[in-house]
């Protein structure tokens, strides 16, 4: 995946600005042309259920359900697999286009030339 940018966000409601300023930045990003690959970590791993991510709000922020379906529209999102089996979230329960995969993924996305990475 040259020219990637591979953003890990690890914060789901235990950490909403975290969380929000990672869903921001890739949506940005896939809205200024760039390829982005989101990865849904930790509590953030909630945001890949359907309706999940219009149950969170921040005040003064862009609200999570539009910074998905921006992201999932023009980038990439993938689930943790370890973080998937931990809350027993399996690929029939997400987002449709929303993948799960493991660390060698991650490794091998953020390993490619041209690739930025980001975590939250």
């Amino acid at each position: 995946m040259a020219g990637t940018l591979v953003i890990k966000v690890t914060a789901g409601k235990d950490g909403p600005e975290r969380c929000n300023q990672a869903f921001t930045v890739a949506a940005s990003a896939v809205a200024g042309g760039l390829r982005v690959s989101l990865w849904l970590t930790g509590e953030s791993a909630w945001f890949a259920l359907p309706g999940r991510a219009s149950d969170f709000a921040l005040p003064h922020a862009a609200p999570l359900e539009d910074l998905l379906a921006t992201v999932l529209a023009g980038g990439m999102i993938t689930v943790c697999t370890q973080c998937a089996a931990r809350r027993d979230i399996s690929p029939d329960d997400v987002i449709t286009g929303i993948r799960i995969a493991g660390a060698a993924t991650f490794v091998a996305e953020i390993m490619a030339d041209d690739t930025q990475a980001l975590v939250y």
